[in-house]
């Protein structure tokens, strides 16, 4: 108790909940706040845009190709955003395409955790020959610039949605991989793994539940930031056509489709531009909130 502290106020410090500990820390963050909320809100916008898109998101109409938003002349309020080049409505292909940037990112974020926590959870318990050897092949992966290394795989694997999920998440591995060996490195000399050794247990039980529920924390700030980082690279990947294939409405392969008409129908490029730019946003701040509240020293 710090000499400023009053015994009532120490009790209750002591009995407050983990998570009401760190509702308190999160929520005076107020950018993000804001990122939740707009995280909730795209992720409603994906889970019930088959009800609440106005259209379906490949229908065509030759009476409507390039129609502007409602607000401006010559819109209407039956296609609000507007619509592309083949009288697709925007708006709903940005609602439906928000199902496939969030399914990308949480895809491609489950595949590389997975792999980089086991890595680094072999390479920071075993050390010796095992952990050099995988160490310096994250090395490797990392001096190659990111979008580059992707476009490589994809280019070898063939342009895909598919194809391009498993480029970003080979991307993103070195990340996982690093932040689970340098947690598993400090915790591992811990009194109580020392005492759960001597108690008998193997290196399995050790390394899955000793160890690893002490590192969720930097992995769970990553994961949040590695969604946004998914999405960005997944929709670069579509822009550059290897990515999701037309007509998917996902939001970098509605960019590409927009190339030719930014100078005369400014809305199918700008609405799917914004939903990026937020999106990513909205993560970013997350993530940044996350790491807030549950790093001790940024609390202290």
């Amino acid at each position: 108790m710090t000499p400023s502290q009053t015994p009532v106020a120490a009790a209750a410090s002591s009995t407050r909940s983990p998570w009401t500990d760190f509702w308190r820390y999160f929520s005076s963050n107020k950018g993000a706040v804001a990122g939740l909320v707009i995280v909730l809100l795209v992720t409603a916008m994906a889970l019930l845009a088959p009800w609440i898109a106005p259209h379906a998101p490949n229908a065509t109409d030759s009476s409507v190709f390039l129609k502007p938003p409602a607000w401006q002349a010559g819109g209407s309020l039956t296609h609000l955003l507007g619509t592309d080049a083949i009288g697709r409505d925007i708006l709903s292909r940005l609602m439906h395409g928000a199902r496939l940037s969030l399914m990308i990112g949480v895809v491609v974020v489950l595949l590389s955790m997975v792999s980089g926590v086991l890595l680094g959870l072999l390479a920071g318990y075993f050390k010796g020959m095992l952990e050099a050897s995988i160490m310096r092949l994250m090395d490797i992966l990392l001096t190659l610039p990111s979008l580059l290394l992707a476009i490589v795989i994809v280019a070898i694997l063939g342009p895909g949605m598919l194809n391009a999920m498993l480029a970003v998440a080979v991307v993103m591995l070195p990340h996982y991989v690093r932040i689970t060996r340098a947690a598993v490195i400090s915790e591992a000399s811990r009194d109580y793994v020392t005492a759960a050794r001597m108690g008998g247990a193997g290196h399995i039980r050790l390394m899955v539940l000793e160890i690893l529920p002490n590192c969720a924390a930097p992995l769970i700030v990553q994961a949040s930031l590695g969604i946004s980082a998914a999405i960005l690279d997944a929709a670069a990947l579509g822009f550059l056509g290897l990515g999701a294939q037309p007509p998917a409405p996902e939001w970098g392969t509605m960019l590409a489709d927009a190339r030719e008409f930014v100078l005369r129908a400014w809305w199918v490029v700008t609405f799917p531009g914004l939903m990026i730019l937020v999106t990513v946003l909205a993560f970013n701040l997350l993530g940044d909130g996350l790491r807030d509240a549950l790093d001790p020293k940024l609390k202290r």
